[in-house]
Formats: C-alpha cells, sequence, structure tokens
C-alpha cells in the first residue's frame, strides 16, 4: 500500500471526544477513525495555515466544481452547481431543516435502528419522533413497506430522515427500494431529508445508490446531506454540503441554513474539502480495502471464539452492529460491565432505536493492532459476564 494506516497515533491529550477518556481504556464508540487524513489533504491544511490570516471567507466556484466532478466520477450522478449549499455540517444542517421545514408537533420519520443523533434534531426541536423499525430476519435488515406507508400516511407526518447508507447496521439501500420511499413520500406529501455522509465508505466493487437520482420524486422532494468528513476523517473542520435540486425547497433550505448561521465557511472548510475531492482518491480506496479486512478480521474473529455473538453483514461505513441476543437482551448494561472489566468502550444499541437493545455497536477504523486488542478485551468481557 502507498499510504499507511498500521502506524499507531497517540491521539490523548488532543481534545479528542474519542480518546478523553481513563488511560487504560480503549474507545471503540464514535464514528470517528484512527487514521490520519491524506497526506495531501494535510499538505492543503498546512498551506492555508502558513499563510496566517484567517478572515471572513466565500465559498468559490472550485468548491461546487469539486462536488460535481466527485459525484460524477464516483457516483455516476451530476449535480448542478446551482443545487449546492455550502453549510458547516451534516448534523446542523438536518436539524436547521427539522426546524424550518416542519412546525412543532408534527411527526418525523426515522427508520430504527439508526443514527442516534436523528432522534436528538428531531426532539430538541420539539417534533415526534415517529420510528419505522426496519424488518431483521436474524440476518440482515430491510424496511417493511406495509408499516412504513402506514406512518407516512398519518397527517402529521411531515418529513422522513433517510440513512443512506445505513447506520449503524451498514446497509446500502438499492434503486428499487430507494424508489419505492420517494414514491410513497411524494405521494404522502412528506419530504425526505437523505444523510448519505457514509456514502464513499462501502467494501471494495460495492457503491451507494444517490437518493436523488433515482426518480423524479426522489430528486424533487429531497434535501441531501453530504460530506467528506466522514470519508476523510476531517469532522473537526466543518464542511459540508447540502444539495437541493427542487428551486422552490432550496429556496427555504437555503433561508433555513444561513438564518441559523450554518453556511459560512471556516479558513479552512473550503480548502479541505476541494483537496479531498481532487486528490484524496488514491488514499480513500486504499482505506476501504483496509477497512474490509478489518472487518473480515471481526467476522472470522467472532466466528473462532464468539459464536454467540453475529456480525450483521454490512457493505457500508466502517462500523460494526453485532447481534447480541443470545448472550443478552440488555446491552446498556453489557457494555458497561465490558467497559469496567476490560476497559473498551463499545456503543449500546438501545440508543438507535428499533430492536437496538440486542445489539453492540464496534468502530473497525483503526489499526489492526488496536483492533486485535479490542477484540481480546470484547472475548474477555463476554466471558466475564456470561
Amino acid at each position: 500500500m502507498k499510504y499507511d494506516f498500521d502506524t499507531i497515533i497517540n491521539r490523548r491529550n488532543t481534545n479528542s471526544l474519542k480518546w478523553d477518556i481513563a488511560e487504560d481504556e480503549l474507545p471503540m464508540w464514535v464514528a470517528d477513525m484512527d487514521f490520519k487524513t491524506a497526506p495531501e489533504i494535510q499538505e492543503v491544511i498546512l498551506k492555508r495555515a502558513g499563510h496566517g490570516i484567517f478572515g471572513y471567507n466565500i465559498v468559490p466556484d472550485a468548491w461546487n466544481e469539486a462536488y460535481i466532478g466527485w459525484w460524477k466520477k464516483r457516483h455516476g450522478f451530476e449535480f448542478k452547481k446551482e443545487w449546492l449549499i455550502f453549510c458547516t455540517g451534516v448534523v446542523p444542517a438536518i436539524s436547521s431543516v427539522v426546524r424550518k421545514l416542519t412546525t412543532p408537533a408534527e411527526n418525523v420519520l426515522i427508520q430504527t435502528p439508526v443514527y442516534n443523533i436523528f432522534f436528538n434534531s428531531i426532539v430538541n426541536n420539539g417534533r415526534n419522533v415517529l420510528q419505522c423499525p426496519l424488518r431483521y430476519d436474524g440476518n440482515i435488515y430491510d424496511v417493511d413497506f406495509e408499516d412504513l406507508e402506514s406512518k407516512l400516511a398519518l397527517p402529521q407526518t411531515t418529513m422522513m430522515i433517510l440513512c443512506n447508507p445505513h447506520n449503524p447496521v451498514g446497509k446500502i439501500w438499492d434503486k428499487e427500494t430507494l424508489a419505492r420511499i420517494g414514491e410513497l413520500c411524494r405521494k404522502h406529501n412528506v419530504i425526505v431529508v437523505s444523510d448519505e455522509i457514509h456514502c464513499d465508505i462501502t467494501s471494495p466493487g460495492k457503491d451507494y445508490v444517490p437518493f436523488a437520482s433515482v426518480s423524479d420524486d426522489c430528486r424533487e422532494n429531497s434535501v441531501t446531506c453530504i460530506a467528506p468528513t466522514k470519508t476523510f476523517n476531517i469532522a473537526g473542520l466543518q464542511t459540508a454540503a447540502v444539495v437541493v435540486p427542487n428551486a422552490a425547497l432550496r429556496n427555504r433550505v437555503n433561508r433555513a441554513l444561513n438564518t441559523d448561521e450554518i453556511a459560512e465557511p471556516n479558513s479552512f472548510a473550503v480548502d479541505v474539502a476541494v483537496a479531498a475531492y481532487t486528490y484524496g482518491e488514491e488514499w480513500l480506496d486504499e482505506l476501504r480495502e483496509y477497512i474490509y479486512t478489518n472487518k473480515q478480521l471481526v467476522i472470522d474473529f467472532l466466528e473462532n471464539n464468539l459464536p454467540k455473538v453475529k456480525a450483521v453483514p454490512s457493505d457500508a461505513t466502517y462500523l460494526m452492529w453485532f447481534d447480541c441476543q443470545n448472550v443478552t437482551d440488555d446491552t446498556d448494561t453489557l457494555t458497561k460491565q465490558i467497559r469496567q472489566s476490560t476497559g473498551l468502550y463499545l456503543s449500546a444499541g438501545a440508543q438507535f432505536g428499533g430492536n437496538g437493545k440486542g445489539f453492540i455497536r464496534l468502530n473497525t477504523a483503526c489499526p489492526k493492532k488496536v483492533l486485535n486488542e479490542g477484540l481480546e478485551r470484547f472475548a474477555k468481557g463476554i466471558r466475564v459476564v456470561s
């Protein structure tokens, strides 16, 4: 490999949310990677920092062109320049859109188990969380369309937040599934907000389908949130984009983001996004290979050491979703016990809703030596409490 993903980087004492924990603990919970970002991005950051002046910034055409070029080449979907709006982050964008495109006490539908911050974006804005649990057959998750339509049809349901690809289950939604979701949402006048932040972190040979690319229903009734931050491990630089093809909807979203003051870039946000989408392709392809082998390592470890714990098949994200229902129906308690007995810090599944109480989420985006240590701690913790 041209790029190094095996070197262990000490992240303690760097004000890291992930690593600001006890010295003997190992965090494998929050979704950021323990890899340095691409050297090409680091060079751009150093160059910009060397300028020494960090005043107010604009969004140049180069930013739009970088997004347009990347999605056309990598995902076969060409944005128009006017569809794109700069934003400081996907979560701020979702919260702003929920606040400005719905009214208090309306329902915002989510397919659970799903990224837990969706709950915050809904509840903190005085809207109702309407869970539409994904159907789980003991192996994979899928959409329960009968339940979905019944909930979309409710008069108080005005928005759906789609996770595409889906966190935490690692599902890449196919074109047919997305088309049906788009058709039902348009039929029942429900706006779709599609969080596609994990879209570039797919297994080699696998690609995601942009929701807005699928059909007229999907394109004209959607707000898509995208960013290079998850892909290139630059979340702390606060850079993202919102894609809204429908002009009338775009005007409302643009007003929302600007009213909430989350549409102005810091001095690094534009340059890192342009660098990522201009120079980061080779680094990303090697990262995807590395994460894929890490996931296979996890699957083999569980089969050989913890047959009661099953990894749900995953084609996207660097997160893995463990079915622990043969061990416990309360992984909140289990993860606390594992942390107490081994120092391994994992995400309990209940916070993701749906059937999450019997599941655990683990982050595999780390050097293999660290991953192996985490798995050994996990096995020890399971044995201690079993």
